[in-house]
């Protein structure tokens, strides 16, 4: 029997009917069945960073998005491409996860649709 690998999926767009949304769902649908997927949707709750917050385990939602990082074996992310960059949602994701670790030697896979 093969081991379930955890993947955390996130989308970098905030859009309900958003493109690169569809896109992972129909990735994880389309996806091997050893493959476990948790969607994170809750890049709009974390807070700006600030490294001022960022003492002990942070803010409350920035816990919870490192648990799940954490608990991944590796990380699925879609997103739109905003001003040759990515959206500011995600990369406000991305700066709270800088000095934490959860995301070190974590294998990633970045699509923009």
């Amino acid at each position: 029997m093969e081991r379930e690998i955890n993947i955390l999926a996130i989308s970098g767009s905030l859009r309900k009917q958003s493109t690169n949304t569809m896109l992972m769902n129909a990735m994880m649908g389309l996806a091997p069945t050893t493959l476990e997927f948790q969607v994170y949707d809750q890049l709009n709750d974390l807070p700006h960073f600030n490294p001022d917050l960022d003492v002990d385990d942070g803010p409350l939602p920035v816990q919870y998005f490192r648990s799940q990082l954490k608990q991944a074996d590796g990380v699925l992310i879609c997103t739109p491409e905003y001003g040759n960059g990515i959206p500011g949602v995600l990369k406000n994701a991305l700066d709270w996860i800088v000095s934490s670790g959860e995301w070190v030697n974590k294998p990633t896979v970045v699509i923009a649709a």
